[in-house]
């Protein structure tokens, strides 16, 4: 944890769990330090300075040496209470929102200060972040999401709330990583650094993708799916290990009350383990990548 984060935490965490527990009365005619703590967790979160989880894996609540930080959720669901519907602009398109379009005051030197580029069609919500040197074509990026240097988020793909993408990331077309805000405690979709998940590729429910790993075209991956080494015979479930090759498969089914073969069922499967060959296929678009 950085030393401005926790700086924020121990300012903001104690109002925000309080507010938590006083939900109830909280909407839009909140004022004060209760409201005030809520947008500064929003614009920590806005500006990179803050985000949803950290890695410390001999923390005791680590999952796969990642920690959800309980109080920013909280943070952003009490943003959804006191926020009032306003009209907002993405480009030649109007919404009807609580939540502002991230770039809807940015100008020319913001975007350069950022470090970004951003499509015609990209759409992200205030709350969530992209450090510099990410592409972002038309796409999603909900509230919370954290994405890290030199990643692109691929057309049509949606990173989901509180999602965190790590560095030199590839997210491919129409990929969706799926976001979570509560249960409070449950860890959201982690894709930790230089992963490749391919077109129509979902991965969702709090699964967390090892570092280097890549994920073939269309598969699909969630907390009860079952994802098996081929090499070993180990099924992992809500994690992938580092540097895995993913590739959709199906396990035999159990049999039927009449005693015939039953349906096969989904699953994932590691094929191997990440070599210069799929690396080479995986990086074509690095020249992309430049600004």
């Amino acid at each position: 944890m950085s030393d401005r984060a926790a700086s924020l935490e121990s300012q903001l965490q104690p109002i925000i769990d309080q507010a938590w527990e006083d939900r109830a009365a909280t909407n839009t005619q909140t004022t004060g330090t209760v409201r005030d703590a809520i947008l500064a967790t929003i614009e920590a979160l806005d500006a990179g300075h803050l985000r949803i989880t950290f890695k410390q894996p001999d923390h005791p609540k680590a999952k796969h040496g990642w920690v959800v930080r309980e109080w920013v959720k909280k943070a952003i669901l009490l943003y959804f209470k006191v926020q009032p519907m306003v009209m907002g602009e993405s480009g030649p398109h109007r919404f009807y929102d609580k939540v502002p379009n991230k770039y809807q005051d940015w100008n020319e030197e913001r975007f350069r200060e950022a470090g970004i580029r951003v499509l015609p069609g990209a759409i992200a919500r205030k709350g969530s972040y992209l450090a510099p040197g990410v592409v972002q074509l038309p796409s999603f990026v909900n509230i919370g999401a954290f994405v890290d240097n030199n990643s692109m988020i691929d057309t049509w793909a949606t990173v989901g709330s509180c999602a965190q993408i790590g560095k030199n990331v590839h997210l491919s077309g129409g990929t969706g990583i799926g976001g979570v805000l509560e249960p409070l405690q449950a860890t959201p979709v982690i894709i930790e650094d230089d992963c490749f998940i391919g077109a129509r590729a979902e991965v969702a429910e709090g699964v967390v993708v090892g570092e280097g790993s890549v994920i073939s075209m269309g598969v699909y991956i969630g907390q009860s799916t079952r994802i098996i080494d081929r090499a070993t015979g180990k099924v992992h479930m809500g994690y992938i290990p580092p540097y895995s090759v993913v590739v959709s498969g199906t396990q035999p089914g159990k049999p039927l009350p009449d005693g015939s073969p039953g349906p096969n069922l989904y699953c994932a499967v590691i094929v191997k383990t990440v070599d210069a060959q799929t690396r080479s296929k995986t990086s074509l678009t690095d020249l992309l990548r430049e600004f």
